[in-house]
């Protein structure tokens, strides 16, 4: 009786020692995996969400709150909800992640950032601001750009690697080269965003 007493006990010791060092495992498959974690996968994670909208410190000390519909490799893309100087509830606009000086998250959404996502093949992975600036430049839209130093309204005329030029002109106006006061080249690290 004592024997079979001696083998439950070290049974059930080894067991507990071989959960513990399982979970500390787990707990540090964890640690790495957090790690790792990129600031495009968190807006994914957020964008899957149900609300799906976040508020974005901008590096021009303004906060925007934006609806996620596209998480690119190097920006992100949705609808202003709320107020925003210069733009209208609902318009679209599109901010490099280098334009980001913090995003503001509410308890549940930092924890729902964190969580794994289903990995997807998304072509938005494989594309970056430039990409998207060139579509707009072919479409020939009105955009207004925020840089840094302020905002400039026209049509982009032409991207180039680390560049745009936005024919400057009125918003309601088309794009015509008598409308055109003058033509600005933005250099893409000064691109805060840019709204349709």
């Amino acid at each position: 009786m004592r024997w079979d007493h001696l083998f439950d006990d070290l049974s059930a010791q080894l067991e507990h020692e071989l959960q513990t060092e399982q979970a500390d495992l787990e707990h540090e498959e964890e640690r790495l995996r957090l790690g790792r974690l990129p600031l495009r996968e968190r807006l994914l994670a957020l964008r899957s969400s149900a609300e799906g909208v976040v508020r974005l410190r901008l590096v021009s000390a303004e906060t925007v709150a934006v609806r996620l519909v596209t998480v690119g490799r190097d920006w992100v893309a949705g609808s202003i909800e709320g107020a925003y100087p210069g733009a209208a509830f609902g318009a679209q606009a599109a901010i490099p992640f280098t334009a980001i000086d913090g995003v503001l998250l509410t308890p549940e959404q930092a924890a729902l950032s964190v969580e794994p996502i289903a990995e997807r093949s998304e072509l938005g992975a494989r594309l970056g601001l430039a990409f998207l600036l060139r579509d707009l430049c072919r479409r020939r839209a009105t955009v207004a750009v925020r840089t840094r130093g302020g905002a400039v309204t026209g049509t982009i005329d032409r991207v180039g690697r680390d560049h745009l030029d936005v024919a400057e002109h009125d918003p309601e106006v088309p794009r015509r080269a008598r409308a055109v006061t003058q033509v600005r080249v933005v250099p893409l690290d000064q691109v805060v965003m840019v709204t349709i």
